[in-house]
C-alpha cells in the first residue's frame, strides 16, 4: 500500500496520511480547514516497512482502509513550569494548594 504524508505549517508535528498523493476526498472539510494547505513530506510504501517513526503501522493501515486518512498529532509537550514548581515542592498551579 502506498501512502502520502503531508505536514501543516499551522502546528509542528502534525501530519496527515492519505492513501495516495493528493487524495483528500475522504478527509472531513473541518479537518482540512484546520490543517491548512497540506505540504507533501514523503511517499511511503507501507508493505516494505516493518515500523514507522511515531506511528503504529497497524493503526495507520486500519485508519487508511476504514476512513481514508490518518491524522498524526504531535506528542504532548510537558509543562516545564509545572514540572519546575513540583521539583520545588510547590503546587503545579500557583492558584491551587496541594
Amino acid at each position: 500500500m502506498l501512502c502520502a504524508v503531508y505536514k501543516t505549517r499551522k502546528k509542528s508535528g502534525m501530519y496527515l496520511y492519505v492513501p495516495k498523493k493528493g487524495h483528500f476526498e475522504d478527509v472531513p472539510e473541518p479537518l482540512m480547514a484546520k490543517f491548512g494547505t497540506p505540504e507533501l513530506v514523503t511517499l511511503i510504501m507501507l508493505d516494505k516497512r516493518d515500523r514507522l517513526a511515531g506511528v503504529d503501522k497497524q493503526k495507520l493501515e486500519k485508519e487508511l482502509n476504514e476512513k481514508g486518512f490518518y491524522l498524526q498529532m504531535p506528542p504532548k509537550e510537558d509543562n516545564l513550569l509545572e514540572r519546575h514548581r513540583e521539583s520545588l515542592g510547590l503546587a503545579k498551579n500557583p492558584d491551587k494548594q496541594f
